[in-house]
């Protein structure tokens, strides 16, 4: 744990994210109107993190989309992943015969997906994909590719645009690291 936090510079700024995130949605839209023929998608948002990137990702995709939430936990107030998952929110709507796209803040170790694609395979969509705004390949401990990726970062504690540490840094408007 932290005795005293110090950002770092800034990593992604307000626009190279805004840029990105507008070319996920034409891309998202493409191939879901390509792959599934204009059916609906259901987004699940993870809470808290994905929440900022996922609203302005849902404002950019062309095609029939929904929105639903989940909240999974995995860190607490420190920055390494405990490995232990709790589903801590539940999804409103069934997801059974539906497309899924799962919008994840980051992915770094990927025990937490990995264990949510599991457990949402279990309730019998008719597909899933995952896309993250951050992905940190070097910490992965289980073989996990997201299908849309934002940025691939380095191994560093991000925060700034929904990423936190110990619920703070949420609200910056860039993405920048804890040195």
């Amino acid at each position: 744990m932290m005795n005293k936090e110090v950002l770092g510079n800034v990593m992604l700024d307000e626009e190279t994210i805004a840029k990105r995130v507008k070319e996920l949605g034409e891309q998202i839209s493409a191939d879901y109107d390509r792959d599934y023929n204009g059916e609906p998608v259901i987004m699940i948002c993870i809470l808290k993190g994905a929440s900022i990137f996922a609203g302005d990702l849902l404002k950019k995709l062309t095609l029939d989309a929904r929105i639903d939430f989940m909240a999974v936990s995995s860190y607490g107030a420190s920055t390494k992943s405990s490995g232990v998952v709790k589903i801590n929110k539940d999804l409103d709507t069934s997801i059974e015969g539906k497309n899924v796209l799962i919008v994840e803040d980051i992915i770094d170790s990927g025990l937490t997906l990995h264990y949510l694609i599991k457990s949402l395979w279990g309730r019998n969509p008719k597909s899933i994909k995952v896309c993250t705004l951050l992905d940190k390949p070097a910490r992965r401990k289980v073989d996990m590719k997201a299908d849309y990726v934002g940025f691939e970062i380095e191994n560093r504690f991000i925060v700034g645009y929904g990423l936190d540490y110990d619920e703070k840094y949420r609200n910056l408007p860039y993405i920048t690291c804890l040195e």
